[in-house]
């Protein structure tokens, strides 16, 4: 994982010491308008000072709208590209200091670092089919926020998810996938049972979403990290992609101000 410093942040945080198979990659959906904030233009995202190449922000609502700022840019199409030079790379290559946690799928079309307009040193990203949450994969989560002080966990759900799709069928036939992509299935059946005690227009949809929440309430009654949440030193959100916009659609989490 890399040698990972222990930066003024981390002060606040005193007592805190998510790729399975491809086979299934691919995540389904509806409108994400509901949630959509203004659209800055191109031109002046792009003028507007680089939040992302400053400081890493040190509470969990200034590290939330640092990814929710770099999400405008990326659906106006104003990239910044924050961090994402040798000067970068030779900065953190002895130490390293990410503000966030993104738990995504491994779907080629989902890529977190560009999602959020971030760049080297910036995010821990763990990618697993469907974003499911195992115990080694929890370890992997707990490692920001427990070693770096990290003050975000994001579990990204995404439009189409194919590791979805392909559970749900599963599930829905009886008929169990080979090999061990049936543990994805089983990680998957509580958000299958929880849609399935009503009428979706979209289950496969509806099924992405709660899986996200419930995959982020999971990780927030985690022992090692509900300490830390309950202080209000680390926010778990869990959020929704649209692979037709790029726009990321908060769920559940949001941190307060």
């Amino acid at each position: 994982m890399g040698s990972v410093s222990l930066p003024q942040r981390r002060a606040v945080l005193t007592g805190g010491l998510v790729a399975t198979a491809a086979a299934i990659t691919g995540c389904s959906s509806t409108a994400d308008a509901r949630t959509a904030a203004p659209k800055a233009s191109p031109a002046a995202a792009a003028a507007a000072p680089s939040s992302s190449a400053s400081a890493p922000p040190a509470t969990p609502r200034a590290a939330f709208d640092r990814l929710m700022e770099g999400n405008e840019r990326w659906v106006a199409g104003a990239l910044q590209r924050p961090h994402q030079d040798l000067a970068r790379l030779k900065a953190v290559a002895e130490e390293q200091d990410p503000y966030g946690v993104v738990v995504s799928c491994i779907d080629s079309r989902v890529d977190p670092e560009l999602t959020f307009d971030t760049g080297i040193g910036d995010l821990f990203v763990i990618r697993t089919g469907g974003q499911v949450v195992a115990p080694v994969v929890t370890g992997s989560v707990e490692y920001g926020p427990l070693t770096a002080g990290s003050p975000l966990i994001v579990v990204l759900g995404h439009q189409r998810c194919g590791a979805v799709k392909a559970s749900y069928k599963a599930l829905q036939e009886g008929k169990p996938l080979g090999g061990t992509l049936q543990s994805i299935v089983e990680a998957l059946r509580p958000a299958y049972e929880a849609i399935s005690k009503e009428k979706h227009a979209d289950p496969v949809d509806a099924m992405i979403r709660v899986h996200a929440q419930q995959t982020a309430a999971d990780l927030r009654r985690n022992a090692s990290l509900a300490p830390l949440v309950k202080k209000g030193e680390l926010a778990v959100v869990s959020a929704y992609y649209s692979l037709d916009t790029g726009r990321v659609e908060v769920l559940s989490g949001r941190p307060a101000a």
